[in-house]
């Protein structure tokens, strides 16, 4: 409930809305919201809708309100984890997704606060949990602490990232889950080159590429983005050889659907990396067409995410350059 409310105050706080003025925009009791939004009342699925609609969050604000049955089913399960059961697994992995789809509309430093305490949460759970269940469990903890590692790298908190992500990497490997492990590593090199660190680039982005259990559509992308860290090393020869890599597995990765923790791997998401990959290579009117083309591609409730500063200042450069 409290997870909510914050995220919910955040949201209206970032779109210019205070509590009284929503309140007037939705036609409902300011007391009720105001009850709502301080977690002390559970907010109807028609507010939540309404709240998401008035925020423009995509249906992933109103995703993270449980219905009364998950919501039983969580409680207990969080009361007695040695009891874990696949509904509650499934109730977790779909707030989850909801979150994941926050970072789409959302600013970082909004969604981190509820994300770390639903992360804690969850951990807790996994650590007194038995049962047939427990790896999907650890597997919803890997993508929650992945998830809380990646915003704390968009919100420049490296030290927090870094230690977060590298908790991620220890979750996925115990359940020997290369999807989950590639990610958090990829995440790292993510944040190596917003540090302006081209060997940790290329270092991390190369580990999330060889990392076993990869699916082709993250190789793709490590790869691409390793051979951008390569290219600002000046190893121009290595940094078309990872360029190659990736082209290799092009059909592969087309024939499959992208991975859930990663579902905007798309072929044409591909062309983002590809575009800030040639920009390191120097090849100026290559990398503008790739990430026009890019960015043009992504969904409407993609194309103003946060994360999309750097392929769209990366376009400006490449323009400016040719």
């Amino acid at each position: 409930m409290r997870d909510f409310a914050d995220l919910a105050r955040r949201a209206l706080r970032d779109s210019g809305y205070s509590m009284k003025a929503a309140a007037r925009a939705l036609n409902y009791d300011p007391a009720y919201l105001s009850r709502v939004l301080n977690g002390k009342q559970k907010s109807s699925e028609n507010l939540a809708s309404a709240l998401d609609s008035l925020v423009g969050a995509g249906g992933a604000l109103a995703g993270i309100v449980l219905n009364d049955d998950d919501a039983a089913r969580v409680a207990k399960s969080s009361a007695n984890p040695s009891r874990l059961d696949a509904g509650t697994v499934d109730a977790l992995a779909g707030v989850l997704a909801a979150y994941r789809r926050l970072d789409d509309t959302a600013q970082p430093k909004s969604v981190i606060p509820a994300t770390v305490a639903q992360m804690k949460e969850v951990i807790r759970m996994l650590r007194a949990a038995r049962g047939p269940h427990r790896d999907r469990l650890a597997e919803v903890a890997s993508e929650w602490t992945q998830f809380a590692g990646w915003l704390h790298a968009q919100a420049r908190d490296d030290s927090e990232a870094v230690s977060l992500l590298n908790g991620a990497v220890e979750l996925a490997d115990e359940i020997e889950n290369g999807t989950l492990a590639a990610q958090a590593l990829n995440f790292k090199g993510y944040l190596a080159r917003q540090q302006g660190r081209p060997q940790g680039t290329a270092r991390w982005f190369a580990a999330a590429a060889n990392t076993p259990g990869a699916h082709p559509a993250q190789r793709i992308g490590d790869y691409l983005q390793a051979a951008g860290g390569l290219a600002e090393m000046k190893e121009p020869d290595l940094a078309l050889r990872m360029v190659e890599d990736a082209e290799r597995l092009m059909d592969e990765a087309a024939a499959l659907p992208p991975p859930e923790t990663a579902y905007w791997l798309t072929p044409n998401f591909n062309r983002l990396n590809m575009g800030i990959c040639v920009l390191s290579l120097g090849r100026y009117n290559e990398a503008a067409d790739h990430l026009r083309a890019g960015l043009a591609g992504l969904p409407d409730d993609l194309a103003d995410a946060p994360w999309t500063w750097e392929h769209k200042d990366a376009l400006r450069r490449a323009v400016a350059a040719a």
